[in-house]
């Protein structure tokens, strides 16, 4: 058996979701130890938090800079060989970039960074390395989505002519309608958050999910965005019609003022002896339809409790399974790391999160145009 990767940690201090979610399900197989990191921007929260989650103060660093030089003193038995990068996403480049340079594993969370460009250059490194490089897209993990994967594959409902996704949520409603709300919440600000905030932060996740259920490669977008008011240079809710190469036509409709929703993540692919449908909500389930025939409900084995904690409390929208989703991806990413066989469906890897870049800049760049297609650049 291999022995457990030392894992590493940017951001996620606090009771931050992401970071909740990442550390279970870092530990949910038994594959990785986190041993250090950089929580907080704050030392004495960083410290704190560390301490909290049983952290070697040695290994409390003041910045992901300091982390990789001094951790690059320790012999190679004992240093991180992996990081996870939870900070928001104009960090992501740069630490993504120094931790390759220096021979580190990378877990990191969507959009991979503020540009396609920045996207690119990242690839390129992985390309030239024999680094792990695994992108949180974290409802592909989800043994449901991979049994829809697998039907879809082995032609449950033949051949592909319709994929359709939504992703509502309401809550940045109450803060967009104020301007000094709109001002104060970083996904709002391009600065740190791209050239995007719905269409980044969710959207991307409607584009690598009908990927990676059919297999196909989105080619063409055509999207109208929705901003509200002109002082507010980000997206918060927009429909975007889809083209894939093999000419199968579909719609992702994502936005973030749906007032009421969750996390209301659902995806539809039709073929032509039939139809899939799962709902994020409730993940469990999926719904199987044939021509004539009544639905078919398939539900998913329970799911795995036993790291669950007290502090693991998630917000409305996001069920328990979603810790085995995460821990699925992280799970395949290990075996990565430790050279065991391990299938390409595992988890999401750079590849996945370029075309996300690429579909994020795609998707805004036909909205600025006037609604026109764009083609998306399937290098």
């Amino acid at each position: 058996m291999s022995k457990k990767i030392r894992l590493g940690i940017l951001g996620g201090g606090g009771n931050s979701l992401v970071g909740i979610l990442h550390r279970i399900a870092a530990k949910m197989h038994d594959k990785y130890d986190i041993v250090g990191g950089v929580f907080s921007r704050d030392w004495d929260s960083n410290v704190e938090f560390a301490n909290q989650i049983g952290i070697s103060s040695e290994r409390v660093y003041a910045d992901y800079e300091i982390m990789i030089e001094k951790e690059l003193k320790f012999p190679e038995d004992k240093r991180i060989q992996a990081v996870s990068i939870l900070t928001p996403n104009f960090l992501h480049f740069s630490m993504a970039k120094s931790l390759l340079e220096n021979g580190f594993h990378v877990i990191c969370e969507k959009p991979l960074t503020t540009t396609y460009q920045e996207a690119k250059e990242l690839r390129s490194l992985v390309q030239k390395s024999e680094l792990i490089f695994a992108v949180t897209y974290t409802y592909t993990g989800y043994p449901t989505i991979r049994k829809i994967r697998e039907m879809i594959s082995q032609g449950a409902i033949g051949e592909v002519q319709k994929i359709d996704a939504q992703y509502y949520q309401g809550w940045i409603n109450p803060i967009i309608h104020k301007s000094g709300t709109r001002i104060d919440t970083w996904r709002l600000d391009p600065k740190k958050s791209g050239a995007s905030c719905c269409i980044g932060d969710i959207g991307t996740h409607a584009f690598d999910m009908l990927e990676y259920l059919t297999q196909l490669k989105i080619d063409k977008v055509l999207a109208d965005l929705n901003y509200l008011y002109d002082d507010n240079k980000m997206d918060i809710d927009g429909s975007i019609l889809i083209r894939c190469t093999n000419g199968v036509k579909g719609i992702i409709r994502a936005s973030q003022i749906a007032t009421g929703e969750n996390n209301n993540f659902a995806v539809m692919i039709y073929g032509k002896k039939g139809g899939l449908k799962w709902e994020q909500e409730n993940p469990r389930v999926l719904y199987y339809m044939q021509e004539g025939k009544e639905v078919q409900i398939i539900e998913s084995d329970n799911i795995n409790a036993d790291l669950l904690s007290d502090d693991a409390v998630l917000p409305p929208g996001h069920p328990d399974e979603i810790f085995d989703a995460m821990a699925n991806i992280y799970n395949g990413a290990a075996k990565a790391i430790n050279n065991e066989a391990y299938d390409n469906s595992e988890f999401p890897t750079i590849i996945d999160g370029v075309r996300g870049m690429n579909f994020i800049e795609s998707v805004v760049e036909s909205h600025e145009k006037g609604n026109v297609w764009i083609t998306i650049d399937n290098k």
